[in-house]
């Protein structure tokens, strides 16, 4: 080996610039991060060839004094901190002080700036760095051109001007919602492709994400020692990549594992897994609590106390993401600043005499009235007793509610379409169900809900006897007490038999044969404690899917209003479990502009 001896200062700074400008974008975001820094107002972003070429921002902020342009350009060299404390509590988007040395070690850079009182800018450039006198009003322009002109390797791995571009303009997104109080634009090749004016958070997002994202989105209020803001789309929205996904901390947009596991948790729920959703989300706390100083990039960041911030996320986002459109009336309109309060769960009593309960069946003793509360709904899965009309028949109640009535956000139902959908009118025009969908998420959270302690168990007077492969013979018998924790009391009938003698009280109508197959599947493919925990919410999605009421069932009208109130009461009712919809509503303004009335 040879000496060891300093490497030359052109060098070290070649050396940072492979850390801090990986492509035109990492440029733009020091140099826009700068502006920020500086006070800017108005920042204006002129690219050519993708950034490759040119890239100029100009900004109107508190500029650079003519002593101290050659020093912007030193490396190590800030006015952002000074001591450790400072570095402990950055509340800036710059302090590192070697971005603009690392941008000159591999481009040709012109700065040129001017401070109030000054009575002209100057300029400065990374070659000569002699200031000299220049024309501009006020604050700073920096031009960066010709990137890795003289490290032709590097230059070799950028991509097409198109795709270059692509990534200037995702960073110039992740500016601009991030400071929505300062007007930008942003011109390619001398066109003008965004120019946004200075506004509030709901603005700027609706400029750059869309009224549809905001349209399909509920807004996020959350606030303790922490504060979370913003906007996170509802399942229907999701899309099949994570395109949309905007998470900053203290203003700084961030990749951070442990929030996207928050966020990914908030949606388990609603969300089928190779679905994602779309999100602008603003977290703020003390900047004590956050070390930004992980990579020279800084879009990795490290929290003091990172289950704390998990927590208030999660939570924040499923409780936003909870509420379900069903539960509200026209009357019962909440700000963004008043907190969220779920809906009462009617008693047992109540639930019971409202809701017609079937006779028992044969081969089933007939529940409690703390049972019967739980199966609210489970008329609904019995087999029809007449066959199915194939068109919308109405069938009218004894004593319809008034056209009007607003107690109940989903309204009354009118009838059943084909078997699939329930039609009910509301004080804001017509509502339409998916049956199967609605009571699919009604069953899940209820299941939940009674899982957690024992749960109401229906025992089968005749057991229902059910064939078994191997496999699924010697998983009954090893998982008997995983099994009867969830409410299935199962035992071998015979060699190839599976006789089951009790089952859940919500899923005393589902098919047992088929349920049963399912979860020793289940059962067999993975560890039964891991079944009954890790993976429990997979698992009561799966009795939930099976319990609930399949098309083609005939329902009655009470049995229909029964399901609507249920939805009424249930959280995350707006989706199934897989995140499709499971209602939707048309008004009669909607209705009357369809058929053209009163033109």
């Amino acid at each position: 080996m040879s000496t060891i001896r300093r490497l030359p200062e052109l060098l070290i700074n070649q050396i940072a610039a492979g850390e801090v400008v990986e492509r035109p974008a990492s440029v733009l975001k020091e140099v826009m991060e700068n502006a920020l820094d500086a006070g800017a107002c108005t920042i204006d972003v002129q690219l050519e060839d993708g950034g490759v070429r040119r890239i100029r921002v100009t900004d109107d902020g508190c500029g650079i004094g003519r002593d101290e342009l050659a020093l912007a350009l030193e490396r190590h060299a800030t006015s952002k901190i000074v001591n450790l404390d400072d570095l402990e509590r950055v509340n800036t988007m710059g302090f590192r002080g070697e971005a603009l040395a690392a941008i000159a070690a591999v481009a040709r850079v012109v700065l040129v700036s001017r401070i109030e009182g000054s009575a002209h800018a100057w300029r400065i450039d990374n070659e000569t760095r002699e200031p000299a006198p220049a024309p501009l009003n006020r604050g700073t322009m920096i031009d960066v051109a010709d990137l890795y002109y003289n490290t032709p390797a590097r230059r070799k791995f950028l991509k097409t001007e198109a795709t270059e571009y692509a990534h200037c303009d995702e960073t110039f997104y992740r500016i601009a919602l991030a400071r929505p109080d300062i007007g930008m634009r942003l011109a390619h090749n001398g066109r003008v492709l965004h120019r946004l004016p200075p506004g509030d958070a709901r603005m700027r997002i609706a400029a750059l994400m869309g009224d549809d994202f905001l349209a399909n989105a509920r807004e996020i209020r959350a606030e303790s020692a922490l504060r979370l803001t913003g906007f996170a789309s509802l399942p229907t929205y999701a899309r099949n990549r994570r395109d949309a996904q905007y998470f900053f901390v203290n203003g700084r947009h961030v990749r951070d594992r442990l929030l996207a596991h928050a966020v990914s948790q908030a949606y388990a729920d609603i969300l089928h897994s190779s679905r994602f959703p779309a999100y602008v989300l603003f977290l703020e706390l003390d900047s004590a609590g956050v070390d930004v100083n992980v990579h020279p990039a800084k879009t990795e960041v490290r929290f003091r106390e990172s289950n704390a911030v998990h927590q208030f996320v999660f939570h924040a986002l499923e409780r936003a993401l909870s509420e379900s459109g069903a539960g509200q009336t026209d009357m019962d309109v909440r700000t963004p600043d008043s907190p969220y309060v779920p809906p009462v769960a009617a008693s047992a009593d109540a639930t019971a005499n409202r809701y017609p309960l079937p006779a028992a069946a044969p081969n089933r003793v007939v529940m409690d009235s703390a049972s019967q509360a739980y199966f609210s709904f489970a008329a609904a899965a019995r087999p029809p007793i007449a066959a199915q009309s194939q068109s919308a028949a109405p069938v009218p109640e004894p004593h319809p509610p008034p056209a009007g009535s607003s107690d109940a956000p989903l309204g009354y139902a009118l009838a059943q379409l084909h078997g699939i959908y329930i039609l009910a009118q509301n004080a804001e025009g017509l509502v339409l169900v998916d049956m199967h969908a609605a009571h699919e998420r009604i069953l899940y959270e209820k299941l939940k809900t009674v899982l957690d302690g024992t749960p109401a168990v229906q025992r089968l007077l005749i057991p229902a006897v059910l064939s078994a492969n191997p496999v699924e013979m010697a998983t009954a018998e090893s998982c008997a007490d995983a099994l009867l924790r969830m409410g299935f009391e199962v035992s071998a009938a015979g060699p190839c038999e599976l006789a089951v003698r009790s089952v859940p009280a919500l899923l005393a109508n589902a098919a047992v044969a088929d349920l049963l197959h399912e979860l020793l599947g289940e059962l067999g493919e993975y560890p039964a404690s891991d079944v009954v925990t890790l993976r429990r919410n997979e698992l009561l999605a799966t009795m939930a899917c099976h319990g609930a009421v399949h098309a083609h069932r005939q329902l009655t009208v009470p049995e229909m209003n029964a399901l609507l109130r249920d939805m009424e009461a249930t959280e995350r009712a707006d989706q199934c479990n897989h995140g499709r919809p499971t209602w939707t509503q048309l008004t009669l303004d909607e209705l009357d502009r369809f058929f053209l009335r009163g033109r």
